[in-house]
């Protein structure tokens, strides 16, 4: 007999009085993580009625620049790593990460 198991992921976001972040933190009980700090997250939901992507982009208001661009980038190299598991598509995997180095040359990012 098949048991079904739900998990659960929770953000919290802590907000000053101009209702812009202060803080982040995330929990994945499964995951063994509790309450851990963030300072910047994207979360994309696919709405299958209305086929589009939901989204929510925060960042906390100390979030250094540079700190910012190197999450970006890293995002970007996961999304391609995503995106050939979810399609296998190599030729498109393969053009976005050339992006990705595109983008970590323009902003002078060291390779991983």
């Amino acid at each position: 007999m098949n048991t079904k198991h739900t998990s659960t992921i929770e953000l919290t976001v802590e907000l000053d009085e101009n209702r812009i972040p202060e803080r982040l933190s995330w929990s994945a009980e499964d995951g063994g993580i509790s309450k851990a700090e963030a300072k910047a997250m994207m979360l994309s939901v696919w709405d299958p009625k209305d086929k589009e992507t939901l989204r929510i982009d925060l960042w906390t208001k100390d979030m250094p620049v540079d700190d910012m661009k190197i999450f970006f980038h890293q995002t970007l190299v996961a999304m391609s790593n995503t995106f050939n598991r979810a399609t296998q598509d190599e030729k498109m995997t393969e053009t976005m990460k050339d992006f990705c180095d595109y983008f970590a040359e323009k902003l002078n990012l060291e390779s991983n």
